[in-house]
């Protein structure tokens, strides 16, 4: 059965064998302060009993569902699917192993309603176990960019956030605590599919450029974290550094952050790529060029160590060295031997030493 009348807000929620933790999902959907919405229940070809569950809530007149007749392999590409069957002005990605408090549509509601500016609004959230034990605030991750920021209300400019916080790390961790305009989503192209798990990452970015961010330090929202979440696949996936990098470059084409935060960023990446790039230079060479490519132009002036840029070039030498591409190898271990600055009055010496090192090490 469907409700004939527009709604204000569109909740959709992307489902995959996550059946026992939907009933609790949904309950605390249905059960919100606010009642203008519809329910959208997406499955994309669950294993387990997630359609079984999801079939008892078709005769609510506020619920529509859409199964998957092949499996789409992204979670993006059900977010962007979501949207397109949404409705409503605001839309509420409610991710099928989280819960809520039953103010926050109200309260997220409001706080768009009374700022047009704003594409998006979120609050706070608790961070849970499987079995919904909590185990502190998710911005606690976050304590180290601001130890209280995310304890109280504000309002802000989304490019500021994008060139302060969002160009760091993905500061809006959780799509289930966001509400956002259905417009601005789509004026933005909606959610990356080609990102396995940093899309929500680049999609908050995209929308913060365009308009205000508004934030509630209430905690309304309920994160599960378990074996087989996306923030905890991301942990330990080389697949999410990689795409850590990418959405961190996509940022700094489009805002300028201050000096310090420049450095800053360059000692997080650094730390970074030498997994990432361990992780593809013996199956994906070029990829892991790629990588060390962005990771040398973004160090630009920002006082990186050189040696950790010479190390970075030797890296290149190594993987270029093994494809067959001696002048290439030789031209980045030079590149090597520039950056570092050599000790006088051995000069040439050291250099040479660096160089035979570099191909010694990559044999």
């Amino acid at each position: 059965m469907t409700n004939t009348s527009t709604p204000k807000v569109s909740v959709v929620v992307p489902n995959y064998n996550h059946a026992r933790f939907l009933p609790r999902r949904i309950d605390s959907i249905l059960g919100q302060t606010y009642q203008d919405f519809e329910l959208i229940l997406l499955d994309d070809c669950s294993t387990d009993e997630s359609r079984s569950i999801l079939s008892k809530f078709a005769d609510d007149p506020r619920v529509r569902i859409e199964f998957n007749v092949v499996n789409s392999g992204s979670t993006f590409k059900q977010w962007n699917k979501g949207v397109r069957l949404a409705r409503g002005e605001y839309v509420w990605i409610a991710e099928s192993d989280d819960y809520a408090d039953e103010r926050l549509l109200q309260k997220l509601v409001q706080m768009l309603d009374a700022e047009q500016s704003s594409v998006l609004a979120y609050c706070r959230s608790w961070q849970v176990s499987a079995e919904g034990q909590i185990s502190g605030f998710m911005d606690s991750d976050h304590t180290d960019l601001d130890p209280r920021r995310w304890t109280a209300d504000f309002l802000v400019d989304g490019r500021e956030e994008c060139r302060n916080y969002l160009v760091q790390r993905n500061t809006i961790s959780n799509a289930s605590a966001v509400l956002f305009r259905k417009e601005v989503y789509v004026r933005v192209g909606g959610a990356d599919e080609s990102l396995v798990l940093c899309g929500d990452w680049k999609l908050w970015a995209a929308m913060a450029l365009t308009g205000r961010i508004a934030y509630l330090g209430e905690p309304l929202n309920y994160y599960r974290f378990h074996d087989t979440s996306v923030r905890a696949k991301s942990k330990r996936s080389e697949v999410g550094r990689v795409e850590y990098l990418e959405v961190i470059h996509w940022i700094l084409q489009r805002v300028t952050p201050s000096d310090a935060i420049r450095k800053r960023l360059c000692e997080i990446i650094f730390s970074l790529w030498i997994p990432a790039v361990d992780a593809l230079e013996e199956c994906e060479p070029d990829a892991a060029l790629r990588i060390i490519d962005k990771l040398l132009r973004w160090s630009g002036s920002t006082g990186v160590d050189r040696s950790v840029l010479a190390n970075t070039w030797l890296k290149a030498a190594g993987i270029h060295y093994r494809q067959g591409r001696p002048g290439k190898a030789l031209a980045a271990a030079g590149r090597a031997v520039l950056v570092r600055p050599i000790i006088a009055g051995r000069p040439v010496k050291r250099g040479l030493t660096r160089l035979v090192a570099a191909f010694k090490s990559q044999r």
